[in-house]
């Protein structure tokens, strides 16, 4: 692989590589960060000492607008010849990278960044190490994940097709993504959800919903949330699937029925108490083969979805609304995505 250098001074200026990692061996890093989301100084000098100790080429640098979130500048750091990706930036930039990397021999390295980090958090990375994670890009270990797709049909019949790495949801969840006030979420980080979910539990939230899993047949049933799902761990410690894994080649799919203040509360010791607390001991998983199910949350597997609304519902893709949705077809796409972890995990 060729060096990224402009010029031949450049390249004479370039220090050899040590004597373990030999030029033919030599690998190249591409950096595509959210100016809004880092300090982009402070990830400049970590890599370039990652880079030095590693004997990597020189990294490249590529900054997402409005216009392009990341996926068109991740391309190019493909075409240039990168073998890592680092996602430096939110939930979003991670999304954008990873679409643009799917089906690619390159690898996605994640430096978390803003409130949500769900596939970090999910992966176990570290979250506030800079250091930590920059190594991770640099001298960590490749691991295979499944991507999810989905087909998003609006009301006036156009379609879209995204990718997601986490989890998709169309109803309340969706709309209390839709309802956040930025600003406050800038301040105040997730605590500014506790808002929006105040002002969404306002109106009527129930769904009449059509759907097939796995071709199965078309079903009805009436929910206010469905979230499809490639790992499950939200933050806050909440495990809303809890069966969830990355790389099993099929989703988790878990509805919410609540019916009034006691079907919420169900929900809530369902998924914070008995999937968050209970279920991460041998005692807790003990006392959990004595609960009851309830019918408020309904939990399902299957590797391909196809939802049909009534009307057109709020609609989310790993914590950020991207408009409404009259219909969703949501599949797996296994092993999609190469991430690098820590050599150790």
């Amino acid at each position: 692989m060729t060096l990224s250098s402009s010029s031949a001074a450049e390249s004479a200026s370039t220090p050899e590589p040590p004597k373990d990692h030999p030029a033919t061996m030599r690998q190249t890093a591409a950096v595509v960060y959210n100016p809004i989301k880092v300090d982009i100084a402070a990830v400049r000098a970590a890599v370039k000492k990652a880079e030095k100790n590693a004997g990597w080429n020189t990294t490249l640098w590529f900054e997402t607008s409005v216009e392009d979130p990341g996926g068109g500048v991740t391309a190019r750091a493909v075409a240039e010849g990168a073998d890592v990706v680092i996602a430096a930036g939110g939930d979003g930039t991670v999304r954008a990278v990873a679409e643009a990397l799917r089906g690619t021999e390159a690898a996605i390295a994640l430096l978390p960044s803003g409130t949500g980090n769900l596939l970090a958090r999910n992966l176990n990375l570290s979250l506030d190490n800079l250091t930590d994670s920059v190594a991770t890009a640099f001298a960590g270990r490749d691991r295979p994940i499944d991507l999810g797709l989905v087909d998003v049909e609006r009301e006036d019949g156009e379609r879209e097709r995204f990718v997601f790495v986490v989890m998709a949801g169309i109803g309340l969840d969706a709309k209390m993504l839709a309802n956040t006030n930025p600003k406050l979420k800038k301040r105040v980080g997730w605590l500014a959800y506790v808002d929006a979910i105040a002002r969404s539990l306002r109106d009527d939230n129930s769904m009449n919903i059509r759907y097939d899993l796995d071709g199965q047949g078309r079903k009805t049933m009436k929910a206010h949330t469905v979230l499809v799902g490639n790992c499950g761990l939200l933050p806050g410690n909440i495990m809303l699937l809890p069966d969830a894994a990355v790389d099993d080649g099929i989703f988790d799919i878990v509805a919410l029925r609540p019916d009034g203040l006691i079907g919420w509360v169900q929900i809530w010791i369902k998924i914070v108490w008995e999937n968050g607390v209970l279920r991460r001991s041998s005692v807790g998983r003990k006392i959990m083969a004595y609960s009851k199910e309830v019918r408020t949350v309904r939990y399902s597997k299957g590797k391909q979805i196809v939802v049909r609304l009534d009307e057109p519902q709020d609609f989310e893709m790993d914590g950020d609304s991207v408009g409404k949705a009259i219909a969703i077809k949501t599949w797996v796409d296994p092993l999609a995505l190469t991430v690098r972890v820590p050599a150790n995990s």
